[in-house]
């Protein structure tokens, strides 16, 4: 199955850079049918977009700038949001202007039915990928799956411990490893993430009863405060007033039962900190999952995953 990169991630390859470098080049790549990258410059009112090419420039017209623009099943804001961004293209010809300049007549959209024919459309639920994040939103993360095709990231799937927005775990522009969690009847994908981030296990092994340990305050109760040590494993420490939710913690591990998929904390310090968020932790390196179950053996709650 061929994998397409993610618009951006091709744009200074040696052998992209040496398709620009001169008309007869961009003629050649004409030709053979390459798939090139470079940076929109412009969106003109009939929203054709203006791509620099370097020894000349090139036109996507309106109906070629997207798979599903001209259906109306994708917005034209796809188009002007790629704006001084990269876009990945095919050239499918040559014209001159009224000044009589040579300039490329560019197809987006050929790249990504090139991408839905040969990639996206053989991925099924459970197929682990790369994608890298566009856009987030309150409810989930926008993700391009490949040649600027968009999935959707939905918050709830991001980790097991729950956050108030995805850019507490991504940035935009970041490249993530997803699960494809479904497709709908139009071939449009949901993904997952937690399922990568370990069981419960995996990630408790990392402490131990009597470490004093860093965390995030993410949930402030009556009955107490929910703690993350890491975005898949959370503790729960005594109310204690004065504790906000997004605050850092030092936290005692009092102890940890995982025939109850429980630890219980005791918070030493909590104060607001503006800390980078540490590098994601990946605990399998497969590219497919079937079924994959966070709680603990021992335990008689199952918390599982199912992509069969």
């Amino acid at each position: 199955m061929q994998n397409f990169k993610p618009e951006g991630q091709t744009i200074l390859t040696p052998s992209n850079q040496a398709a620009l470098s001169s008309p007869n080049s961009l003629h050649e790549a004409c030709i053979v049918g390459d798939t090139l990258e470079a940076r929109a410059l412009l969106c003109d009112k009939e929203h054709n977009l203006r791509v620099d090419l370097g020894c000349m420039y090139g036109i996507i017209p309106h109906n070629e700038g997207a798979l599903g623009i001209d259906n109306g099943s994708v917005r034209d804001i796809a188009l002007i949001s790629r704006v001084n961004k990269p876009v990945m293209f095919k050239i499918i010809g040559f014209q001159k202007d009224d000044n009589e300049r040579e300039y490329a007549i560019l197809s987006r959209r050929a790249v990504q039915k090139d991408c839905m024919d040969n990639y996206i459309s053989k991925l099924r639920p459970g197929d682990v990928i790369t994608a890298k994040v566009t856009h987030m939103e309150n409810f989930g993360v926008f993700l391009d799956i490949g040649a600027g095709i968009n999935g959707l990231l939905p918050i709830d799937s991001i980790s097991v411990s729950r956050i108030p927005h995805p850019s507490v775990r991504f940035s935009v522009g970041q490249t993530i490893r997803v699960v494809v969690k479904s497709i709908d009847e139009q071939g449009r994908l949901t993904f997952s993430h937690k399922e990568l981030l370990g069981t419960w296990e995996q990630n408790a092994d990392e402490f131990a009863p009597g470490e004093t340990v860093p965390g995030i305050v993410r949930s402030v109760e009556s009955y107490g405060i929910f703690v993350e040590l890491t975005p898949n494993l959370a503790g729960l420490a005594e109310y204690s007033s004065g504790i906000t939710a997004g605050s850092h913690a030092g936290v005692y591990i009092k102890s940890m039962l995982p025939e109850r998929m429980k630890i219980k904390l005791i918070i030493v310090d909590a104060f607001e900190a503006e800390y980078p968020a540490p590098p994601i932790k990946y605990f399998t390196e497969l590219d497919h999952i079937d079924r994959w179950v966070y709680s603990p053996a021992e335990c008689s709650k199952v918390i599982e995953s199912s992509f069969s």
